[in-house]
């Protein structure tokens, strides 16, 4: 069930059905998406979204699928259905090629057999429709390929046309030979030609000369100048293609009258077969659509449950992609423990269009639509969904906006279950604030034990608290920039959000005892858990942004090794290569050895041990075995070289672990670069006395003990510096957050509680993008501000020291900060 009648409108599925009549080819498509509706059958709805799945992949990977002729004759199979009707002859070549269309894509979608077609629910959907090719083929007996009744149509139509032809032939030589003799006398024009007037062949001719020429007259030029005779001589041949004419006519009605007695028993199944056509046009513009906000067919679950990632609202990526945007994506998760989700934080920080969001991609999924977010995100389906949006007061049914608001309470009580999702914006709001959040605390408690789901969006501390006390609902929070005092549209679960309304007025210029007066009247309570909240936000997006710099490094890390592991099988793989060249080498060496050897025996016994021949191949057995023992030299010298670049590989590898121990060695001078044994900081000696070196860390200097240093390579620096190299996303966020960070806070004007939180949020802040001093302008006045800031700076770590500002540049009224 969707509630109200309005709620396509509500959250924009108005303009999403919209586009999609736009895409579609034909009415029937059109008509498919007009009659598309919300369902929670599991099995229909995973069957649309794998039928617009597989046409995603044949718009993708196929360049052959007929889209053609994609025409709507339903009406004129509807008028044919009474006997004696017929269907004209344009509505018969609509029919042939829309039927031609059908036959296509079946055949396209049944290329290949049922267990192997990649596209097995669209073949499912072409399984029993009929394709009527003797039908297109008695089509063809009738028409051309121009959608003309053919001569052969029928032996009388063929007689009725060839004797339409041979008289006007006829006529046209008759009038040729009376035009060329009006010519010949001057009665007419040289340019001249005969033209037709009321399907009727005449002869132009000037008014002086119109009795000059015999025959009938049969109409006159506009300005009078000219009259058109049909001479005596071709009224009769003129006559009888009027005949012929009228004889057409009828033979034609009368073939298309014997067609269509053989089409009317064929009407039923040929509407079922337009029906799947009409469900194609439906599929191919869901699949358009879905390409075009780059949507997916996600993970479905029979279950209620949402956990989306880099969900994008549809319009508002279409919105943006036009101004060239980006979008910034959602995550979100509700699940049985975590059915409602109470959504907090400033005005305009994107709390309606997450709402809106989850409210529209519901909607679409469960409607048989693809949807933009990730492929890991799973999607369950829910029975109902109720939103509560936007101003629905109305002047006739005497409705203020808080009273429809409560009406439309008044049914969400009545009618959710576990299997409702509720969406309702602004959850109090529109009346007294206390008894306003009172009604909604109390709803919220009835939504929660009736196991509903829900996004509900709000400003009440109450809530948030009820939130945070209370199983099944969980607190979730817009985050916002309090620097740069803008929203970052990211939702963040867990913890309840601030509406940083002190911060927004302060922005905005709103005078300062104004706001100290509001801040007074709420109450320290108030403002203390605002601050609270603020604080909460503030350390999630540091650590946030500490877990995403260890994540780069562990990637980096992973990299690094699989490349070392990479190089030591290619070492093995080289060793092993150069064995087995050296064996088959011995093997030859071996084999040349023994031939030699039989040789020298065979000349010395053919010689019956002559004492010459005998030491001539003695000589030439030595001679090859100096020539063996230079070649295996030679070889050996090989293998040693390439053995010797492996082990000089691994050594390389090694250097690290190798190179301090080499270093201790070296006598450290001036100049020469060091680092403090079992630190990573490099620093450069800049003096040396009585077993002291003053080395430079940066813009740090430091006197250590000589043997507390060890001697750094320039080279091994620049690895050292390079392997410290993070990824250039991070680098890119870290650069920014510099380029935007002002190296200076005014807290003047501010209570003391306002001026710390302040402060601490910007010292850490000057922590995080590695600024090295920073400026806090506190004023004089009593001291106390000053004296707060600087007990606060004593306990934070990162701050080396501070002092006053020169007295040129402000004096006591500025604290200078330096950082570690």
């Amino acid at each position: 069930m969707i509630y109200p009648d309005n709620f396509e409108y509500k959250i924009g599925f108005d303009k999403i059905r919209q586009s999609l009549i736009n895409k579609c080819l034909s009415p029937l498509g059109e008509e498919k998406v007009a009659d598309m509706t919300f369902s929670s059958d599991f099995g229909y709805i995973n069957e649309n979204l794998s039928q617009t799945d597989e046409f995603i992949h044949i718009i993708n990977e196929e360049d052959n699928f007929p889209s053609n002729y994609f025409l709507d004759v339903r009406p004129a199979l509807k008028h044919i259905r009474i006997e004696g009707t017929w269907i004209d002859e344009t509505d018969l070549f609509d029919l042939r090629r829309s039927l031609q269309t059908i036959r296509d894509i079946v055949s396209f979608l049944k290329k290949e057999e049922e267990e192997n077609t990649p596209y097995p629910y669209l073949y499912h959907l072409a399984g029993d429709i009929v394709v009527f090719p003797q039908l297109i083929n008695k089509i063809d007996a009738i028409l051309d390929k121009f959608g003309r009744i053919k001569d052969n149509a029928s032996p009388e139509l063929n007689r009725i046309r060839k004797e339409m032809i041979s008289i006007s032939n006829g006529i046209s030589k008759s009038l040729n030979a009376i035009l060329r003799s009006a010519q010949n006398e001057g009665l007419v024009d040289k340019d001249v030609s005969p033209t037709m007037r009321d399907g009727r062949l005449v002869i132009p001719v000037a008014p002086a000369f119109k009795r000059k020429i015999k025959g009938i007259v049969h109409d006159e030029s506009a300005s009078g100048k000219t009259v058109f005779i049909e001479p005596s001589e071709v009224v009769e041949a003129n006559n009888r293609i009027r005949e012929l004419e009228s004889e057409e006519k009828r033979e034609i009605v009368k073939i298309l009258i014997s067609f269509t007695d053989i089409l009317r028993p064929l009407v039923s199944d040929i509407v079922q077969s337009y029906e799947f056509l009409a469900m194609i046009d439906f599929i191919r513009a869901k699949a358009l659509f879905a390409i075009d906000l780059g949507a997916i067919k996600p993970a479905i679950q029979d279950t209620r449950i949402i956990r989306w990632y880099r969900a994008m609202h549809p319009l508002l990526f279409i919105s943006h992609r036009k101004q060239n945007k980006e979008i910034i994506p959602l995550d979100i998760e509700l699940e049985e423990e975590n059915r409602l989700l109470i959504i907090s934080g400033p005005n305009a920080g994107g709390k309606s269009v997450c709402l809106k969001t989850v409210g529209l991609l519901q909607y679409m999924v469960q409607c048989g639509m693809p949807i933009p977010l990730d492929e890991r995100s799973v999607v369950g389906l829910f029975n109902d969904i109720f939103i509560d949006i936007g101003d629905e007061q109305s002047i006739e049914n005497d409705l203020s906006t808080y009273s429809s608001h409560l009406t439309n309470m008044k049914f969400f009580v009545r009618n959710c279950n576990d299997k409702t999702i509720l969406l309702i914006d602004e959850f109090g709001g529109g009346t007294e604030p206390q008894i306003g959040g009172a009604i909604a605390e109390s709803l919220l408690k009835r939504f929660n034990q009736r196991k509903a789901f829900g996004v509900i969006t709000t400003h009440y501390q109450n809530l948030k608290h009820f939130a945070n006390e209370n199983q099944g609902v969980i607190n979730g929070a817009m985050l916002y920039d309090r620097h740069l005092m803008q929203p970052l549209f990211k939702l963040a679960i867990g913890n309840p959000g601030s509406s940083f309304a002190i911060e927004i007025a302060r922005k905005i210029g709103l005078p300062e005892d104004v706001i100290n007066d509001a801040s007074e009247i709420v109450g320290s309570d108030y403002i203390n858990m605002d601050k609270y909240l603020q604080d909460i936000v503030r350390d999630k997006r540091y650590w946030e942004t500490k877990r995403q710099n260890i994540r780069q490094k562990e990637k980096r890390l992973e990299e690094i090794t699989e490349t070392y592991e990479s190089d030591l099988l290619s070492v093995e793989k080289q060793r092993k290569e150069i064995i087995k060249q050296a064996k088959l080498e011995a093997e030859r060496i071996l084999s040349e050895a023994n031939a030699k050897i039989e040789n020298t025996i065979r000349t010395i016994k053919e010689s019956q041990a002559e004492k010459e021949k005998t030491k001539e191949a003695r000589q030439t057995l030595n001679e090859f075995r100096s020539s063996l023992e230079n070649e295996d030299t030679l070889q050996d010298d090989k293998i040693a070289r390439k053995i010797q670049k492996i082990k000089d590989r691994e050594k390389n590898k090694k250097k690290k672990e190798k190179q301090p121990k080499e270093t201790k060695q070296k006598e450290i001078t001036i100049g020469d670069n060091v680092r403090i044994k079992g630190q990573g900081s490099t620093g450069q000696v800049i003096d040396i006395q009585k077993g002291n070196a003053t080395v430079a860390f940066g813009m740090i200097k430091s006197t250590v003990k000589l043997d507390s240093l060890e001697y750094i390579s320039n080279n091994q620096v620049k690895r050292e510096s390079k392997s410290m190299t993070v990824s250039a996303t991070v680098s890119d966020d870290m650069r920014e957050k510099k380029l935007n960070f002002k190296q200076e806070i005014d807290v003047r004007g501010m209570r003391g509680e306002e001026a710390l939180q302040a402060v601490m949020y910007f010292v850490d802040d000057a922590i995080l993008v590695g600024v090295h001093r920073v400026r806090i302008l506190h004023g004089t006045g009593t001291g106390a501000l000053r004296q707060i800031i600087r007990d606060y700076l004593q306990t934070v770590p990162g701050v080396k020291n501070y002092q006053d500002e020169h007295v040129q540049f402000g004096g006591t009224g500025i604290t200078v900060v330096d950082m570690d």
